[in-house]
């Protein structure tokens, strides 16, 4: 299989294409990111906003299958403006669905549990109705109708704090690491204790992302890691498989005080995986400690 990937530099891009490396794998990133990222595999410049660039790269390559891992993420700053959200997270999803209907590939597309308004209280499946708090979810979902409405060959996923040994390119790190951080830096901490999701390891979505795509079972999926908890709870498990203690204190989201409103829960459930027999993801706390782990034996 010939598969194209957007946004290989990120830490799910990068285990995307660890993933697929017995396939035939375009691996594509910005043309500006390539000088401060040290990567394993040779990588294309594209940029997704750029139509000419984008077009040729992909009707060259001519893959069976895109894999766009390429999104602005930074939810704060979208809330002050989301031209650059819209363009990357939007109208590029638009753009790569025109590209994979002229020739007839699949597109993945990656989504969030932020479309959701976490009103629910349970755990969220496919086809609940979005209802994003945030310019970031509204761009997300923007990308999402787009593409259903573009091309009926896609796979858009949704899934919910990433975390993966990369890190979170142009975010500054991922939570895991920044936690860490912090830690190791003897600040006192605050972490959110009123939003609820379940944190994913970038491997085990991109061990799913290799089945699915082989299933052609086109439509909208939810893949996280399993279980559910909180921020705080997330991080002093992580505190706690690092073997430290920091200062730690579990805060309210109106005393964090973010410039973007996030769902007070948004656990999705991976009812449509589950329906093709593909639901294997591991429980959070176990794929948090193999990252830990990982992540530990890096280091030295």
């Amino acid at each position: 299989m010939r598969v194209l990937v957007t946004g290989a530099n990120g830490q799910l891009g990068r285990d995307v294409v660890a993933r697929l490396s017995q396939h035939d794998v375009l691996a594509t990133m910005r043309r500006s990111a390539a000088p401060e990222d040290h990567l394993d595999f040779p990588t294309i410049a594209m940029d997704v906003t750029d139509e000419q660039e984008t077009r040729s790269a992909i009707r060259s390559f001519h893959p069976d299958v895109v894999i766009n891992c390429a999104a602005f993420h930074r939810v704060d700053d979208i809330e002050r403006d989301a031209s650059q959200a819209l363009a990357v997270n939007a109208l590029a999803v638009h753009r790569l669905a025109l590209i994979c209907r002229e020739i007839g590939a699949a597109l993945v597309h990656i989504s969030t549990d932020y479309v959701f308004d976490g009103t629910k209280n349970a755990p969220y499946v496919e086809s609940d109705t979005p209802n994003p708090l945030s310019a970031y979810g509204a761009s997300k979902l923007a990308g999402e109708l787009l593409l259903r409405n573009t091309w009926h060959k896609h796979y858009i996923i949704r899934t919910c704090g990433l975390y993966g040994i990369a890190g979170a390119s142009g975010k500054g790190g991922n939570f895991v690491n920044t936690m860490l951080r912090l830690a190791n830096e003897g600040k006192p901490i605050r972490v959110v204790k009123d939003q609820v999701c379940t944190p994913t390891f970038t491997r085990d979505l991109a061990e799913h992302i290799a089945e699915l795509i082989e299933t052609e079972a086109y439509g909208t999926y939810h893949i996280t890691n399993d279980g559910a908890c909180s921020w705080y709870e997330f991080a002093c498990e992580i505190f706690r498989l690092a073997g430290v203690s920091p200062d730690v204190t579990p805060i309210t989201s109106e005393e964090y005080g973010a410039p973007a409103r996030r769902p007070p829960y948004s656990v999705l459930d991976n009812a449509a995986l589950r329906a093709l027999g593909l639901d294997r993801m591991r429980h959070w706390r176990e794929a948090l400690a193999e990252y830990v782990a990982l992540r530990t034996q890096s280091s030295h």
